[in-house]
């Protein structure tokens, strides 16, 4: 989706415009998040300017439209709640006969849900474009301690729930190619 498409039609993306775009409105073929250099957008870079047209259009399907300089943490915990629906990860409740169990042998109702993972570099990809279109690192809503909490949460309780640990790997010391 195109930031600049939808300007003259909502009033509240006018006011947040500077946050959002670093371009002049006449300018719309130009992407909201500038890449490192002037080459072609690596995939990290495009992935980043579609999270970031997915956040922004969150935000103007809200009732009434949320302007992105009243963003905070608990809007971000909204965005990433509403993004469960459409996770593919499955996830297993307390209650069910396969929870704890990494390959379960038959299919169950639990609910499909955004893996760990997923949640973890989105937040990151949007923090990054959050700097980089305008808004202070102070400010920043995907920093939030409550967002660091919550997916501090879902990563114990996926781990739980699945059978899967998500412990950082230990780096090997390099053998000493002295002696």
């Amino acid at each position: 989706m195109d930031l600049t498409s939808d300007e003259s039609s909502n009033p509240s993306y006018k006011t947040e415009s500077s946050l959002m775009t670093q371009t002049t409105p006449s300018s719309s073929s130009s992407s909201p998040i500038s890449s490192a250099s002037n080459s072609t957008p690596n995939r990290y870079e495009n992935q980043k300017r579609r999270d970031w047209n997915t956040f922004c259009q969150y935000l103007r399907s809200q009732k009434p439209p949320l302007p992105l300089h009243l963003c905070s943490g608990a809007h971000v915990l909204e965005f990433l709640q509403y993004l469960d629906q459409f996770g593919k990860t499955k996830v297993h409740n307390p209650t069910c006969p396969y929870f704890g169990i990494t390959n379960p042998p038959a299919s169950c109702p639990c609910s499909l849900r955004q893996a760990w993972g997923s949640l973890d570099a989105l937040i990151g990809r949007l923090r990054a474009a959050y700097e980089e279109n305008g808004g202070q690192r102070e400010t920043n809503p995907f920093a939030a301690s409550d967002v660091r909490a919550y997916l501090r949460d879902v990563r114990d309780f996926q781990s739980k729930a699945r059978g899967v640990s998500y412990q950082k790997k230990r780096k090997r010391p390099k053998p000493n190619s002295n002696g």
